[in-house]
């Protein structure tokens, strides 16, 4: 059984290229190079071309599918933040 993220690509080879992460993921290239550079999704770079495997793609979006990231900031409940 497919998920929606299955279905998202379905169409797609193996790997795409970031204008086709950005395509599906209805955002900016820019964006997707920024991901790509910090580590927020997988990718490779190969001289001055990144690449994305699409079943690992799929992979870290399904492992943080409304995950709270952890911003190194806490803050105590009842606590004012200045």
């Amino acid at each position: 059984m497919a998920d929606a993220l299955d279905r998202l690509f379905e169409h797609d080879p193996p790997t795409i290229g970031p204008t086709e992460v950005a395509a599906r993921l209805n955002t900016t290239t820019r964006t997707v190079y920024t991901w790509l550079k910090e580590g927020t999704i997988p990718g490779y770079k190969l001289g001055t071309s990144w690449f994305v495997i699409v079943d690992e793609l799929k992979a870290e979006l399904r492992k943080g599918a409304n995950n709270r990231r952890d911003t190194g900031h806490t803050a105590k409940p009842g606590s004012e933040t200045v």
